[in-house]
């Protein structure tokens, strides 16, 4: 077999190998606690679009509460108008430097999830808002993506939001902290008094992640939404909302 081939196979295997072993919640840890950010979603033109959209639904539904499950560096928080909030993470050094920054908000709090920590009670953590942003397409586990399903619409009382890519296709040669998933599906079938009210898609395209970015969309949830609602859901297609 030339050499070409033996590399190639070489590299697959590999891949494979790093996918069994991956830890979605050990990778964010060792990448904040080498300094890394959240990503290039949560600074520029894209940060400020989700904020838009994020601070007009705030003010449109008369929101009191927010609980966000992972909450990254903050720089995407510092853009939001919040009221009550309360941040979810699996990494001590972003929390610990998330309640530095917002030290002098009273209204707003850090608590640590993860491997080693107590399970998490959504109850304790119920607001009128459960938020998710740019986190489930890196749930790479399919237990741990499980698991922080059930703990985000446990939490919401009102709205789920989630902003991600909503398509099941992967490749081989995507980054390791990468997993695609169709989780429209998942919601459909696991929590059935939720209604998809609204899809908003990211109009502000990444350079480098063009791909990816252009999937990515607002899903909004409700809870116990009206009949007529539930009759007339929007219609959609890879993320991009049909009217």
């Amino acid at each position: 077999m030339g050499g070409f081939w033996t590399e190639m196979i070489s590299h697959l295997r590999g891949r494979v190998g790093s996918r069994r072993r991956f830890s979605s919640a050990r990778y964010w840890q060792e990448r904040y606690a080498g300094g890394g950010t959240s990503g290039p979603g949560s600074y520029g033109r894209l940060a400020e679009f989700k904020a838009q959209v994020i601070n007009s639904f705030l003010a449109d539904n008369a929101i009191d509460s927010v609980v966000e499950f992972g909450c990254g560096d903050g720089n995407q928080l510092s853009l939001y108008e919040m009221p009550r909030y309360v941040g979810i993470d699996v990494s001590p050094r972003i929390i610990t430097e998330c309640q530095r920054r917002f030290a002098d908000d009273p209204k707003k709090t850090f608590h640590l999830d993860g491997p080693g920590q107590p399970e998490i009670e959504p109850a304790r953590f119920r607001a009128d808002l459960a938020l998710s942003i740019d986190v489930l397409f890196h749930l790479t586990e399919d237990d741990v993506f499980e698991r922080y399903m059930r703990n985000l619409f446990a939490a919401g009382t009102k709205f789920v939001i989630i902003y991600s890519p909503n398509t099941d296709r992967n490749g081989w040669f995507q980054a390791k902290h990468v997993k695609y998933r169709k989780f429209t599906r998942y919601v459909e079938a696991t929590a059935p008094d939720w209604t998809l009210r609204e899809v908003i898609v990211n109009e502000y395209p990444l350079e480098k992640h063009e791909k990816m970015e252009f999937r990515a969309a607002f899903y909004i949830y409700q809870k116990d939404a009206p009949a007529d609602a539930r009759a007339h859901p929007p219609r959609f297609e890879a993320g991009v909302h049909r009217p």
